[in-house]
């Protein structure tokens, strides 16, 4: 897969619902200019998560930008039916989408679905969900969230449970998904988030909440890279 190919072994990934929108083109320059290359993005549908987020139309004012400098956009979809949004995120530039595995009822056919748009595919699960239940899926996916918040709101304090659930996810998975966690991520928890077996760390106050975004990014990455 082409997303497979692309994603670094190790990522840190500004999450775009905690940066400034007055200066969401300037940020997103001084992130790719630190290293970033893919960038989280959320969705959410005033439904399965309460809040109404950003969509389709302000991804694509911003892919160009993004996708010019060999970045990506790895697209969170905290919505019911999922699938109804796969067709707009792939033409407004997005290059994978995560659904909720409590959001759909068939997770190989809305995984089909999202491949017919050529998207590389994630299958999320909530702080209530099993680990196992989710791996049971995981064939027909690219990659497995853990949240370590319960989704919809940027901000929220990092839940220590995540830690188990993301060794248990790992030693459950098949070698090649790929494990993400998202929620309360910053330097202070990275690299035990690593240690546990994830690789893709989703990270929105810890990067923009800092006095730049780029410092904020540069700082992550030296904790999870460090011996």
């Amino acid at each position: 897969m082409i997303w497979r190919e692309r994603v670094r072994s190790v990522e840190v990934e500004p999450s775009l619902y905690a940066a400034d929108f007055a200066r969401l083109g300037a940020e997103i320059e001084a992130l790719l200019d630190a290293g970033a290359r893919v960038f989280h993005f959320d969705v959410g549908d005033g439904h399965f998560v309460p809040p109404v987020t950003i969509g389709p139309i302000v991804l694509r004012s911003i892919s160009k930008l993004v996708r010019r400098r060999g970045g990506m956009f790895d697209c969170h979809l905290m919505v019911e039916r999922p699938e109804h949004h796969f067709e707009a995120i792939a033409e407004a530039g997005g290059d994978s989408v995560t659904f909720h595995v409590e959001a759909v009822p068939d997770v190989a056919a809305t995984a089909a679905a999202a491949r017919v748009h050529g998207l590389g595919v994630g299958l999320a699960f909530n702080p209530e969900t099993a680990p196992a239940e989710v791996a049971r899926a995981a064939d027909a996916v690219d990659l497995v969230l853990c949240m370590s918040i319960h989704p919809g709101y940027s901000g929220q304090a990092f839940m220590p449970n995540a830690y188990a659930r993301i060794r248990e996810l790992r030693r459950l998975l098949p070698p090649g998904v790929r494990v993400q966690v998202d929620g309360g991520v910053g330097d202070e928890n990275v690299r035990e988030l690593r240690r546990c077996g994830a690789d893709l760390f989703v990270c929105g106050t810890a990067v923009f909440g800092d006095a730049g975004p780029a410092a904020g990014y540069a700082r992550i990455v030296e904790s999870v890279e460090a011996p």
